[in-house]
């Protein structure tokens, strides 16, 4: 199989955006909702914009976002993609990618098969989809290190691109590449040394697992 694409997201400081791109991971992911602990300001985003300029791929992150905000975000840090972690329906996401001229991921929580085929409804809609773990009600919507079972989405054939992610590590994660077919794969709480604290090495770690698959 091909090796997956590399998100590694939550970076919250210049150190940790340049591991990623030591680690020749392909996105670099900026969180952009104040109840996680990865939250970043509009000010801290633009300097971290800065460092990953035209060395890797920047992801904004957003969970039911309002115009306002998504637009004050993507200027800031001049971003490459937005991802929507909430509630957004197909027709907002439709409405998003039209404003903003920007490919569009939609993340979507899964616990079993019906979850998964949510993902056909966002056909058109939305660039690519990331399967994630679903988290406890009244929790953050992601970044938990929670997983699911990954057979759910083994070697997924839908009408658009898709990535894994949830609870995936250095330790696990080309396993959860190879069983699943995974184009891409996500990890945040995954190379964290304390909530919202990069480690420079578990993020060297962990692409070197990802480029470990073939």
């Amino acid at each position: 199989m091909p090796t997956p694409a590399i998100k590694i997201c939550g970076l919250t400081d210049a150190g940790a955006v340049e591991a990623a791109i030591r680690g020749r991971a392909d996105y670099a992911g900026f969180v952009f909702y104040p109840p996680s602990p990865r939250h970043l300001s509009l000010t801290a985003a633009a300097a971290l914009s800065g460092v990953a300029e035209a060395r890797i791929a920047r992801v904004g992150l957003f969970v039911d976002a309002g115009d306002q905000a998504l637009g004050d975000a993507v200027v800031a840090a001049r971003l490459d993609v937005l991802q929507l972690h909430g509630q957004e329906t197909p027709e907002r996401a439709a409405q998003l990618k039209a404003r903003f001229g920007l490919p569009v991921w939609k993340a979507l929580s899964v616990a079993s098969g019906a979850d998964v085929a949510r993902a056909a409804a966002y056909a058109g809609a939305a660039d690519l989809i990331l399967f994630d773990a679903k988290t406890p009600k009244g929790t953050l919507p992601g970044g938990m290190g929670l997983s699911f079972d990954w057979s759910l989405v083994a070697h997924w054939r839908g009408p658009m691109a898709w990535g894994l992610a949830g609870g995936l590590t250095p330790a696990n994660v080309a396993q959860a590449a190879r069983l699943t077919g995974a184009p891409l794969v996500d990890t945040s709480s995954g190379v964290d040394s304390a909530p919202g604290v990069k480690d420079t090495g578990l993020i060297a770690d962990f692409c070197r697992a990802v480029r470990s698959v073939e």
